[in-house]
């Protein structure tokens, strides 16, 4: 039989209550990162499907230096500086002129923090732009995240985001709700991660499934949220156990 929060002592309700707003702060915090990470992808200010199919499935019609020249790190580099590295990708990314124009301009706002990482730990760090050759290495077409960039993070978000829809539905559990309602919300996002992420690989090969993680990631705030909102509700608020609820059982 579970308990409900009008069983819990107000040691428990705080700890509850504690938990979930840490977490709701710690999820507005990371839908902050996402939209700051991503909103500058395609070039264009605000964060859209357009930002998300570029970071999949990449821009086919330009390199993947230049796409980070015009997303994530645009605002590290001068208009002008950032024409003259794509006139000189465009012209066929010479070592001559490299050496006279592009160089200079990677040694005063990249190299900074793109050295490279042989031998470190950290390996899968920001590309190397140290020279010439590993310049070079950038200056393909840009075809998206890696799949193997893919796994890692994929791995990561499965197993954290498990735990924390398994902790935070254990609580959930406690509300006083429609039997259906009440499962709805508990499985709602863990459908919903599951589909983000193979939408994420699938992603790389049509950008279509951008809207596919853009409506997952959106069924998950809803039924994440959605349970925060209401736990939080009915811990301190009392709750008339209504016919059909699920609230002792």
């Amino acid at each position: 039989m579970v308990r409900r929060f009008d069983h819990c002592d107000s040691s428990e309700r705080l700890l509850y209550t504690a938990y979930l707003l840490l977490i709701g702060v710690a999820y507005l915090m990371a839908l902050s990162y996402l939209y700051t990470s991503y909103q500058d992808i395609d070039g264009k200010p605000g964060l859209s499907a357009d930002d998300v199919a570029d970071n999949y499935y990449g821009n086919r019609s330009g390199t993947r230096l230049e796409a980070a020249l015009r997303g994530s790190m645009a605002a590290h580099i001068s208009i002008e500086q950032r024409y003259h590295i794509v006139s000189w990708l465009a012209a066929g990314a010479s070592r001559a002129e490299y050496e006279q124009l592009i160089r200079p301009i990677l040694a005063e706002r990249c190299i900074g923090c793109h050295r490279s990482t042989k031998g470190m730990m950290n390996a899968s760090g920001p590309p190397d732009l140290t020279s010439y050759a590993a310049v070079r290495e950038v200056a393909d077409v840009d075809a998206g995240v890696s799949l193997h960039t893919l796994m890692k993070v994929s791995h990561i978000h499965l197993f954290g985001i498990g735990l924390l829809l398994l902790s935070v539905g254990m609580i959930f559990r406690r509300v006083c709700l429609r039997a259906w309602l009440k499962t709805t919300l508990i499985l709602l996002p863990f459908v919903a991660i599951f589909v983000d992420i193979i939408a994420w690989f699938l992603g790389r090969w049509d950008p279509v499934y951008a809207y596919t993680t853009v409506i997952a990631g959106g069924l998950l705030a809803v039924g994440l949220g959605g349970q925060i909102i209401i736990s939080l509700y009915q811990l301190w608020l009392p709750c008339r156990a209504d016919k059909g609820s699920n609230g002792s059982s």
